[in-house]
């Protein structure tokens, strides 16, 4: 099985800006915390262990067509035509096999038709010139990593796919999926996300957004979220709380698996509790404190 091998650092440890002279507490992101509010031993098992996990057809589909949306407002405001973005997306998928070889190992006798499936991916950019016109927009950032030191020591980081700035001033975040939007049993965890992302901006602008948008390519629908201060700082104390969870599960090396629909798609049954499988023993180092891995 072809499989993607976890890197040294993330890509949000080796753009991180050194934090001198301040004891940092430990860093987290949207998705490590959001591996943990799932289950705490895919966090471990991630985030820890670094496993292995194979290469996924839809995330795959993701990782490509956001360089293609990205690429897309390189261009002059009238070239932003569907056919323009469909052009990009060889490129785009040849940068990405340049990058990762072992991707195209994910196609063959038992994986997904590549044809078939860089079809799915020109029907998935199709469908963005349904939902928005890039014609009449001029992002303010794209791709954009950002980070902010909560007074409690806490680093939060991550990467937002595109910030508008109206001419008031006015941010609205927006993030690209490629699948289908959420249920209501699983929006929240989408919208944890993005006021994530809304906390950040507001820790270091001074500005909370005023709109936060998740544009479901999958599907063609749009969920939008207007934040308050009061949100924001619910969220900072629920991060704060994963945190403190993480340490605790650290210090005691008790890492419990949690069930849920969403073990479907976990690519560690095999070694899970909760489907009769074992996990790897702990090595001694990975009892360290995880503010360490923020230094």
């Amino acid at each position: 099985m072809t499989v993607h091998q976890a890197a040294d650092a993330s890509p949000a440890q080796r753009v991180s800006t050194p934090v001198d002279g301040v004891e940092v507490l430990g860093a987290l992101s949207p998705s490590r915390a959001g591996d943990f509010l799932t289950c705490p031993l895919l966090y471990r098992y991630r985030t820890i262990d670094r496993l292995p996990e194979p290469y996924s057809a839809d995330a795959v589909r993701g990782t490509v067509v956001h360089r293609v949306l990205e690429n897309l407002f390189d261009l002059p405001a009238l070239e932003r035509t569907p056919e323009r973005a469909r052009g990009l997306l060889m490129p785009a998928w040849d940068e990405l096999l340049d990058a990762e070889p072992g991707v195209a190992e994910m196609f063959g006798t038992e994986g997904p038709d590549v044809a078939a499936w860089l079809t799915s991916c020109r029907t998935v950019l199709d469908r963005y010139f349904s939902l928005e016109d890039p014609q009449r927009l001029e992002p303010a950032e794209r791709e954009l990593y950002v980070e902010a030191l909560l007074d409690s020591k806490l680093l939060l980081r991550g990467f937002v796919d595109r910030i508008d700035v109206a001419p008031d001033g006015a941010i609205r975040v927006v993030d690209y999926k490629t699948g289908r939007s959420p249920t209501e049993d699983f929006e929240a965890k989408a919208l944890f996300q993005m006021r994530f992302y809304a906390l950040v901006i507001w820790r270091t602008r001074g500005v909370v957004p005023a709109m936060l948008q998740l544009i479901y390519l999958g599907n063609g629908e749009i969920l939008r979220y207007v934040p308050d201060e009061r949100d924001l700082l619910a969220t900072e104390r629920k991060v704060e709380a994963v945190w403190q969870a993480i340490r605790h599960a650290t210090a005691t090396r008790d890492w419990q698996p949690r069930r849920s629909r969403l073990c479907d798609w976990c690519a560690h049954q095999a070694i899970c509790p909760e489907w009769g499988g074992t996990p790897p023993p702990l090595t001694p180092d990975e009892g360290r404190d995880p503010a360490q891995d923020a230094r």
